[in-house]
């Protein structure tokens, strides 16, 4: 069945010129979810304490009262949570046990699950078995890939062993404009293991490869649905350039490059100025590819995304591929099935003949809080479940609230049905993400998982705000928000901006903090009004961080 991608109009999603902010449930016609019941307006919170810890507005500092009663959220519902760390003192506290749409800031708690139960320093190892007899340089039999929950089995792992990303990652390419590659082979860890098998003496399959993907099963519910083999995060990249002049065929070039994916492109270069409108039709399993449209003479170049349909069966033919270019012959057609049928029931005094090491874990999640990468955040629940001795994902849920039960976290005050923050029943209270800030704080990585977070004004989806305010440098935090299109206004729908993190404060404390709005709306349908109210939290963070 025909598949078509491409940038999602006004209803079914947004595209936003603009690192700063990700929206992580693009939802037809609706903001994500229900708004929480509606509180009293910001403007008549008390400026007492309440029996729930409200501090209300008084004591803030007056620009961000002055956002806060800003004409466009006299609907909305603010919520505001500032800790001292050294003794649990509430600095500033607007609505902190009420329910608001997370975003994803829920990966602030579905990354801290694994990172504890994994451990920073965990890599996984993917091995590679042979499955036969050995004669000299001939196997005759089967190589088995068992495949581990690697998130980039090597496709985004840079000299020095760290993990690359770009602010705004490719797994967004098709709703925002700017999304860019990192510089790495996609088939790095492919490649390697192919070479490892020619190392270690086998120049000669009579047999077939097989992806072993049993780890866990996929699971639709969480969107997009992890798998056990993931490479280049289950995508083909594909990039296109202008022509040298009008009526020109655009170039084309896309990755990784594995048969029997074929890529076609009839996209043609446009005058200067003329819009960029670019469709990717995915046929035949997503295996045959086709690109229409147009680009604009003089733009930069347009990355386009199109989904792996087979993630096994995919790396089943990139490992063959990368066998041959290693000298070691596959006698099997790499275009067949992947045939799971043949696996043994486990590898017990099997040779292991090769194995790819990821970098560790603290690495994975480095990539998932700064670029919120979904994929990521939704593996790490099936990841769980794996150390549960599971193979169903929403296993994972228990282990994660195992945990946050032992990191002192109210977990009755958060609810999650994924790890990306993207259904519509997520919430959580202003009070449980600084719990969870604050558990880190305890701990020996707390250095390292305060830096895993995007940096106001430097990397990650902060990279874009405040790059000129004192506060520079000084806000670690998570952003998140559910947008949807509201057709009776011709407006949006902001079902909720977010941000949570640490405020350095100076001598070595740092503040945990939450800020968010649920039930905003734009004055139009135009997308870019959405970053005036992404840009007003993080200039809220950084009023916060400012301020003695």
């Amino acid at each position: 069945m025909s598949r078509p991608i491409h940038p999602a109009p006004l209803r079914r999603g947004m595209a936003a010129a603009c690192a700063a902010l990700l929206f992580v449930a693009l939802a037809s016609g609706t903001a994500t979810g229900a708004d929480p019941t509606p509180s009293p307006a910001p403007t008549t919170t008390p400026t007492t304490p309440s029996a729930t810890g409200d501090t209300g507005l008084a004591g803030l500092d007056p620009r961000i009262r002055e956002i806060m009663r800003k004409p466009d959220y006299r609907n909305a519902q603010w919520g505001l949570l500032q800790t001292d760390p050294d003794d649990g003192r509430v600095v500033h506290s607007l609505f902190p046990e009420q329910f608001f749409i997370p975003g994803s800031t829920a990966k602030l708690i579905s990354v801290s699950g694994p990172w504890h139960t994994l451990g920073a320093d965990h890599r996984f190892v993917t091995p590679l078995y042979a499955v036969g007899e050995r004669d000299g340089a001939t196997l005759t039999g089967d190589l088995d890939l068992v495949a581990q929950g690697d998130l980039t089995m090597g496709g985004r792992t840079r000299p020095d062993g760290t993990v690359a990303y770009t602010d705004l990652d490719h797994t967004y390419a098709n709703d925002f404009p700017g999304a860019t590659l990192t510089p790495e082979n996609p088939l790095a860890g492919i490649d390697l293991l192919a070479r490892q098998v020619r190392d270690s003496g086998i120049t000669r399959v009579d047999g077939d490869v097989i992806v072993d993907s049993r780890l866990f099963l996929p699971d639709p519910e969480l969107v997009p649905t992890p798998t056990p083999l993931i490479i280049n995060d289950n995508l083909i990249d594909l990039m296109t350039t202008p022509g040298d002049r009008p009526g020109a065929d655009a170039r084309l070039d896309w990755r990784p490059k594995v048969a029997p994916y074929q890529v076609t492109s009839a996209v043609k270069t446009v005058a200067a100025g003329k819009p960029t409108a670019v469709t990717v039709t995915a046929t035949d399993g997503g295996t045959r590819i086709r690109l229409t449209g147009t680009i604009a003479a003089g733009s930069e170049p347009l990355l386009r995304t199109s989904p792996i349909g087979d993630p096994a069966a995919f790396g089943r033919v990139a490992l063959i591929e990368a066998l041959e270019r290693a000298g070691v012959h596959v006698t099997a057609d790499p275009s067949g099935a992947n045939p799971v049928g043949r696996l043994p029931r486990d590898y017990d005094g099997r040779p292991r003949v090769a194995a790819y090491t990821s970098p560790p874990y603290a690495q994975y999640a480095k990539l998932i809080l700064k670029v919120s990468h979904n994929l990521g955040a939704n593996l790490g629940i099936c990841l769980l479940a794996v150390t549960a001795k599971s193979d169903q994902c929403a296993a994972g849920f228990p282990v994660l609230a195992d945990f946050l039960d032992q990191a002192g976290v109210d977990r009755e005050q958060a609810q999650l049905m994924d790890g990306r923050g993207g259904n519509p029943a997520d919430r959580a209270t202003p009070q449980v993400l600084v719990q969870m800030l604050a558990y880190w704080q305890r701990t020996p990585d707390a250095r390292l998982f305060r830096e895993a977070l995007p940096i106001l004004g430097v990397d990650g989806l902060l990279a874009e705000n405040c790059r000129s305010c004192p506060a520079r440098g000084k806000v670690f935090a998570k952003t998140g928000a559910a947008v949807g299109g509201d057709a009776l206004n011709d407006r949006l729908a902001v079902g909720a901006i977010t941000i949570a993190g640490y405020l350095d404060k100076g001598g070595g404390r740092f503040d945990t903090f939450y800020a968010g709005v649920n039930g905003a709306s734009t004055p139009s349908a135009d997308p870019t009004e959405v970053l005036a109210i992404a840009n007003d939290l993080a200039m809220i963070a950084a009023y916060l961080q400012e301020s003695s």
